[in-house]
């Protein structure tokens, strides 16, 4: 009797498959939703909801001052033989102290005895861990805050006009920036500045400049310290400030010796502006690629770096909220 009745709706009434397609989605949605949950529909979030599920990772920083700088000054002018011409810019009084024709593998040990062994506070700290594996060595005092130019060079009796071809074992000057009072030792986490500087000679002429600084902490770690791929205010150089090819020819000299990692590729905009909504100020990393490029409304809308698409692992501020805050009120 059931079934002729079934039968008989299935042959006469639209409404069993009307019920029948009902049941069906009923039962499959219940299905789904007891597996998954309510966060696998995609098409029923928010856009806020969008926005948190693909926002980047926040990189944990300290904030530590760094008490040394140094620059070159001229580097077109300098060689092995006419030596080079240093500008330091120190919080305190410190110690430069030049190294000609240090040995590369007696420096890394050295900064790995400074990890594992003891620290390099002093000149003469470093100079033990080096074992004396260098040409030449200069020191100059450097008082507070001054930025007088200190000149390098090596003697003429030392007789050195190169350092030898590709892959060299000496760097040609390495610079140690040191804390001359002890009680400054104590007040700063750096407390030294190791700075790898290339000189061209007659083998090697690649310009001036520094290829490694690494900031020596007093607990017993070393960084590599990196620059910071950000627009400029100032205009990029004409085609007149420069040689035809020398760009070109740097680039080359720089990927022969495995040094062309850190240059960057891309000619970005001068503005310190966003790249994206070109109105606030720029203060995000993108991290690895190092590009300075967001601010603080567009960083959790990308992924990838806008400048070179580079999927963005890290991400840390220049500055907080609050510093911003701060500088904005000075400004008023």
């Amino acid at each position: 009797m059931a079934a002729v009745f079934l039968v008989t709706l299935y042959e006469y009434s639209p409404l069993f498959y009307i019920a029948l397609v009902s049941v069906c989605f009923l039962v499959t949605s219940a299905l789904v939703l007891g597996w998954f949950g309510l966060g696998v529909p995609v098409i029923l979030r928010n856009s806020e909801e969008t926005e948190s599920s693909t926002r980047v990772l926040k990189k944990r920083m300290r904030q530590v001052k760094n008490p040394f700088g140094l620059e070159i000054h001229n580097p077109a002018a300098a060689s092995v033989t006419r030596g080079v011409t240093l500008t330091p810019d120190c919080l305190e009084d410190c110690v430069l102290t030049c190294y000609w024709g240090c040995n590369v593998q007696k420096l890394h040990e050295a900064l790995q005895k400074h990890v594992y062994c003891f620290r390099i506070k002093t000149p003469q700290a470093l100079e033990d861990a080096l074992y004396n594996e260098y040409l030449y060595k200069q020191q100059h005092f450097i008082k507070k805050n001054d930025k007088a130019e200190k000149y390098c060079q090596l003697p003429e009796d030392a007789q050195v006009v190169d350092f030898g071809p590709v892959p060299r074992a000496r760097y040609p000057l390495v610079a140690l920036l040191t804390l001359a009072d002890e009680e400054d030792r104590e007040i700063y986490d750096i407390i030294a500045m190791v700075a790898v500087i290339h000189i061209p000679d007659e083998s090697y002429r690649l310009s001036c400049r520094i290829l490694y600084q690494y900031l020596l902490l007093a607990q017993g770690q070393y960084h590599d310290l990196k620059q910071l791929f950000m627009s400029a205010d100032s205009p990029a150089p004409s085609s007149s400030d420069t040689f035809p090819g020398e760009s070109s020819t740097d680039r080359g000299l720089l990927e022969k010796a495995g040094l062309a990692g850190d240059e960057p590729e891309l000619q970005e905009e001068n503005s310190k502006d966003c790249v994206v909504c070109q109105n606030g100020p720029v203060n995000w990393v993108l991290l690895p690629c190092r590009h300075t490029c967001l601010c603080d409304g567009c960083i959790k809308y990308f992924q990838q770096c806008p400048m070179c698409r580079q999927f963005v692992q890290e991400s840390f501020p220049l500055c907080s909220k609050k510093e911003q805050d701060e500088d904005e009120s000075t400004h008023v």
